[in-house]
């Protein structure tokens, strides 16, 4: 499964957002440069944040269908990343933590 990089912005599908985020506005995030890994959870998973220490960011909205951009310019300068467009891979935890490999 993969996810868009688009512009500086990750974009989550409709269906993500309303699955594992349950159509959350906000989200907690954390990024993990020795594994080069973004953690994401709904703002609502309080376990999330205890756990981590972790940033949080408004969803915007991406198009009419209901995807939404989360973003990523500042990340991805500020540790190196490769900020061309392209698909990264992710999975989703049993607990709805989306793993994103940057």
């Amino acid at each position: 499964m993969t996810l868009q990089l688009k512009n500086g912005h990750l974009i989550l599908p409709v269906a993500l957002v309303q699955s594992v985020l349950e159509n959350e506005a906000q989200v907690n995030w954390v990024y993990y440069p020795e594994r080069q890994t973004l953690l994401l959870a709904g703002k609502s998973k309080q376990f999330f944040e205890k756990l981590h220490k972790t940033n949080w960011q408004t969803l915007k909205d991406k198009n009419s269908i209901g995807d939404k951009a989360f973003y990523l310019r500042g990340l991805l300068l500020d540790f190196e990343l490769d900020e061309h467009d392209r698909e990264l891979a992710y999975d989703v935890t049993q607990v709805g933590i989306i793993n994103v490999r940057l």
